[in-house]
């Protein structure tokens, strides 16, 4: 609960950081160029960091799961 608490106020302040800072912007990615609204910028920068962390933190906790299966005796493994 605490978790979702903390995600939502840092959901709110990138909002209210976005909206305030909302003048067109150039932007440039390797060949790609265009124009956009900084806080449209500014909210999907900090979408796929979120994105990226949530994956990462998932990757991270899947993974022990898989260290405990392997480390079952050759008995047990013939046995199934």
């Amino acid at each position: 609960m605490a978790t979702i608490i903390i995600l939502l106020i840092v959901l709110f302040l990138v909002a209210i950081f976005s909206v305030q800072n909302a003048v067109p912007v150039a932007i440039t990615f390797l060949f790609w160029g265009f124009e956009a609204s900084l806080a449209i910028v500014i909210f999907l920068s900090a979408l796929c960091g979120m994105i990226a962390g949530a994956i990462i933190i998932s990757l991270m906790r899947f993974k022990p799961s898989a260290k405990k299966e392997s480390k079952k005796p050759s008995s047990e493994i013939s046995k199934n």
